[in-house]
């Protein structure tokens, strides 16, 4: 692998160019900030040199700091490896320089990219160019003096949004708006940055220190104005990420004190941010996405993943029909099948509305959806399935339908067809135990709605051959999931982990627990709903059929609550028919339903668990480590029976299936954070109280009495 390197050339012209290399996307190592340094003060020293160029090689300007130096911050505590770079270099170097300094911008310009060539005199920029400040998403904010030079660039409103939102512009609209002074071919980049360069030296074009320009900046009561609305959306959108409001005290302290002392406060606030759990968990989820592609006895075995262009999806559901869109949105071609013309005519009905609601939403081109759907076909017949790379079964969770599904279709599609499942709870080896062909059965479990949540369990029986999940992975990657390989257990990784977390809200309600608050208090906590609203939304039937698997699979620790069965005999199903916890009105949000009280207090006298018959005294942080505590518990149990890969695999399925905040770094991750003796000692002491359900895991005590880390442990005795 290439190493970073920073190189300069003199030209006869003379400009010097320096170009940064660092593949794939020539990031912000140390070693290249050190070369950045080095270089330019040899280009200011050198007599024959008269302007300079900054520029990336291989097509790509640069994508920002490089990331691994805050996660070996977060490691070591040592925030001091961080080096200065927004005074000593873009300020002192590059800005302040006494030659001009032009960069020359292509392919994407991220982060403290961006903020590079913010710092040089003028932008010289490539067509469809990528522009952008995303430090939010990582919980810091820009460090490099973004939050002073893209207000002066582009005016407030617009660096607001941008830093905000996260979201890059292109070229094009940087040239609208005054970030980038001209646009031209990529083949003529280096030559029109030296000639802007020479012309800023020859004083025909402007010399712009952008950290002193105020021409774009409202008066100081409209700023005002702006920041007190920003900060009040932010407070709405992001209210557990203090990021969002360091970045708007930062952008006001230049704007009030002047750039200098802006770029100052900046800095400062970096470092603070860096150290915060917020950072902590971001970083560790960013790292964690990228690793759930190394897959041991899998990924490092030499094999190649094998072109699969057509595939077929069995049952038209909800689900399937998800599955289906995702696929043709990969540009594979799909058969449904179903039973009988008119499922199948719906099916493809949920697959056109699925389809044409992206185009609506901006997701999808117009002039694509005919050519997406041109790529579906309907069979009612498994002899259309004669030449397809992978089957896809997505019907009711039946294990006798499922096998007989299996066996047909065994008997009909070639041998090296991939028989997968998507199944969220059975057992694989149940599900392919009539077939011969036991290392092609794999499970493909999407979670709802498939063509939209971006989470692929890929999950293998022993039995699974490495091709198969290879090519599962990589199907994966074309639909634009995260795939991540777990092992077979009654509901795999995610829904075996999260088991507990209906369980934990049904203790609490019927232990007097006003359940709306229990909503309340998760939804703070980050989750887009709380669980007895999210019960609604599921549907009261998958609540009891799921219930059951694991009532059966994990009889010592399941608390089977009357409430839902009560629910449904009083003619409710939640958000289906518009009756459940909550009343669902079209048109406006979903209010809590008083009528649900009396049905409350039967399941609260039949199951009897008030201790003397009165509510238990609760407080709002308690109840979230009563909900969420038994699911770390389980998770330790997924991890000890080797069910993944390793532990932050589990944190990145619980935030993109699960919707875990991923600001707090997966579930693992957090339990670390909040300390593993503390959950421990909590279920220890609520297991004697309540019972088996909070009974601690060997895993977390062991782990938990040595202090020693859930997530960085040398343990996993992986079965993957």
């Amino acid at each position: 692998m290439a190493k970073p390197l920073v190189t300069l050339e003199v030209g006869n012209d003379g400009v010097a160019v320096i170009s940064m290399s660092n593949p794939p996307v020539n990031a912000l190592a140390v070693p290249i900030i050190l070369g950045l340094n080095e270089k330019f003060l040899e280009a200011t020293r050198r007599d024959d040199v008269q302007a300079i160029v900054l520029t990336g090689k291989n097509g790509r300007f640069s994508g920002g700091f490089d990331i691994s130096v805050m996660q070996k911050v977060h490691r070591t505590g040592d925030a001091s490896i961080i080096p200065d770079v927004s005074v000593d270099l873009v300020v002192n170097a590059i800005e302040d320089c006494k030659k001009p300094v032009v960069a020359a911008v292509e392919g994407l310009a991220l982060g403290g990219g961006l903020e590079l060539a913010m710092g040089c005199h003028a932008r010289v920029v490539a067509p469809k160019t990528q522009l952008g400040l995303p430090e939010l998403t990582l919980g810091v904010i820009p460090g490099f003096g973004g939050t002073q030079r893209l207000p002066r660039l582009v005016g407030l409103s617009k660096a607001v949004e941008m830093m905000l939102s996260s979201k890059p512009i292109m070229s094009e609209e940087g040239k609208k708006l005054g970030l980038v002074d001209v646009i031209v071919p990529s083949q003529e980049l280096l030559k029109v940055s030296r000639q802007w360069a020479l012309e800023i030296k020859e004083r025909r074009k402007p010399w712009v220190r952008s950290l002193h320009s105020t021409d774009k900046l409202n008066s100081l009561s409209e700023s005002h104005e702006l920041l007190k609305a920003a900060r009040q959306h932010a407070k709405k959108t992001a209210p557990n990420m203090p990021q969002h409001l360091a970045c708007l005290d930062v952008i006001e302290e230049g704007i009030v004190h002047g750039g200098y002392n802006g770029v100052l406060k900046e800095a400062k606030v970096f470092k603070e941010l860096v150290a915060s759990d917020t950072c902590k968990g971001l970083i560790h989820v960013f790292f964690a996405q990228r690793t759930t592609s190394k897959v041991p006895n899998v990924t490092d075995l030499g094999l190649k993943p094998r072109k699969v262009t057509k595939v077929a999806v069995i049952g038209g559901g909800l689900m399937g029909s998800g599955i289906a869109t995702a696929l043709l949105l990969s540009n594979t071609y799909v058969i449904l099948k179903e039973i009988n013309s008119e499922y199948l005519l719906k099916g493809i009905k949920m697959i056109e509305a699925n389809v044409h609601s992206l185009v609506k939403r901006g997701k999808l081109a117009g002039d694509k959806a005919d050519k997406v759907l041109s790529m579906l076909n309907g069979a009612l017949d498994y002899a259309e399935l004669r030449d397809v790379d992978m089957v896809i079964e997505a019907v009711i969770e039946n294990v006798p339908l499922k096998q007989k599904i299996f066996s047909e279709i065994e008997k009909i599609c070639s041998p090296h067809c991939i028989l997968a499942t998507n199944t969220s709870t059975i057992d694989l080896n149940l599900v392919g135990e009539k077939t011969s062909a036991q290392d092609r059965i794999i499970g493909a479990h999407f979670f709802s709605p498939a063509h939209i949540m971006p989470l692929l369990e890929i999950v293998r029986t022993d039995k699974t051959s490495p091709q198969a999940i290879l090519d599962l992975m990589a199907i994966g990657k074309s639909m634009q999931k995260v795939p991540v390989v777990v092992g077979n257990c009654t509901g795999f990784a995610v829904n075996r982990t999260f088991f507990p977390y209906n369980q934990g809200a049904h203790i609490l309600v019927n232990l007097g627990v006003d359940l709306f608050r229990i909503d309340r208090v998760i939804a703070n906590f980050g989750l887009p709903m709380g669980p007895f609203q999210l019960q609604d939304l599921a549907g009261y039937g998958v609540a009891l059929a799921v219930g059951k698997e694991f009532a059966n699979a994990f009889p010592d620790r399941t608390f089977k609550s009357p409430l839902v069965e009560l629910l449904i005999k009083s003619g409710r199903n939640g958000k289906n028919n518009g009756k459940g916890y909550y009343i669902y009105e079209k048109g406006s949000k979903p209010k809590p339903d008083p009528s649900v009280m009396p049905i409350i207090e039967e399941s609260r006298r039949l199951t009897n668990l008030m201790p003397d018959g009165k509510p238990i005294n609760i407080t709002d942080q308690e109840i979230v480590e009563m909900i969420l505590f038994p699911i770390v518990n389980e998770a330790c149990r997924v991890l000890d029976e080797g069910v993944v890969v390793r532990a932050s695999d589990l944190d990145i399925a619980s935030v993109l299936g699960m919707s875990f905040p991923s600001y707090r770094g997966g579930i693992v991750f957090w339990a670390d954070m909040v300390g593993p003796k503390h959950v421990y000692t909590s279920l220890k002491k609520w297991s004697t109280i309540y019972g088996n359900f909070y009974k601690p895991s060997n895993f977390l005590e062991e782990r938990a009495l040595k202090g020693m880390s859930l997530v960085r442990a040398p343990y996993l005795k992986s079965k993957l």
